[in-house]
């Protein structure tokens, strides 16, 4: 198995005080004793690692004060940005859904410049380099069978709908492993030919984002059988607004009691996790009050 190369980034520092706040694209946080003056370098830097299913991924940098108690905050708000979404399908969503933390190490060297910092990430990702050329491979003959050009927005959302229905199953047999983080990837849904819901939510916002659609991964609490239970679906914007649509459920029912529907006819049976639910995310992924039957 090949494995990802380290990424070593040296960042500049200032410490925290008044500053052009505007020059940067990421808001980093400014109430720790530090930042980073090329956050937008490190962010990108500390993206294009995800992407790439770095093993390893480290920041130097030198400082005049002690800043190891701040080190963990500033570092998660800058993995935080990192996954973002961005307008690109490998990025955002697919990264944060399938992985699975990282474990954070740091050391300090007194130098006559002050502390020299070595900041090192350790992600857990559910799939190899390999793996992610595998997918992008299929991925992109599956986007040329569709043969999606001069489609409507539904016409591609149905066209992706309908593959992912016909060859992917539901992994009842490592549904419960917990160990057994394939299960929950765009590989498995299209290697093995099965996935529980995160894989068939991660490979539905592959495609759909492949197919020039603006998709998410929504996780939250799925209601059934009397019982509730942790659930990954999707939404997806045809003509303007965004649609609630779950593969998953339809392909365990055997119908398609879930493709494209409101949010008042979806969240009966499907409560959103907070970040979801907020105003502020409803404001950017306006939902429509009208289902569009299969």
């Amino acid at each position: 198995m090949r494995k990802a190369a380290a990424v070593i980034l040296a960042a500049a520092l200032l410490l925290t005080s008044s500053c052009d706040t505007q020059k940067y694209h990421y808001e980093v946080r400014r109430d720790l004793s530090f930042y980073f003056t090329n956050a937008d370098a490190v962010i990108e830097t500390v993206r294009k690692a995800f992407r790439e299913r770095s093993r390893k991924i480290t920041v130097g940098y030198t400082s005049s004060s002690d800043n190891m108690d701040d080190i963990p905050a500033v570092m998660n708000e800058i993995v935080k940005f990192a996954i973002s979404e961005t307008d690109d399908p490998c990025e955002g969503d697919y990264i944060y859904h399938q992985y699975g933390g990282y474990d954070l190490g740091y050391t300090r060297t007194d130098s006559e410049n002050g502390c020299d910092y070595l900041i090192t990430l350790t992600p857990e990702y559910y799939t190899d380099p390999e793996q992610e050329e595998k997918v992008t491979r299929r991925i992109d003959e599956i986007i040329s069978s569709l043969q999606l050009d001069g489609k409507t927005d539904e016409q591609k959302v149905r066209a992706v709908y309908d593959y992912i229905y016909d060859n992917v199953e539901y992994d009842r047999i490592h549904r419960k492993n917990e160990h057994y983080h394939l299960k929950s990837t765009a590989y498995a849904a299209l290697f093995n030919g099965c996935a529980v819901c995160q894989g068939y939510a991660v490979l539905t916002y592959r495609l759909m984002r492949e197919a020039g659609l603006d998709a998410r991964v929504i996780t939250g609490t799925a209601v059934k059988s009397g019982g509730t239970e942790y659930h990954a679906w999707n939404i997806v914007r045809v003509d303007g607004e965004y649609y609630n649509i779950d593969i998953t459920w339809d392909k365990l029912s055997g119908d398609h009691g879930y493709y494209l529907r409101s949010e008042e006819s979806f969240s009966a049976d499907h409560v959103r996790d907070p970040e979801y639910s907020a105003e502020a995310f409803y404001a950017e992924y306006p939902m429509s009050h009208t289902d569009i039957d299969y």
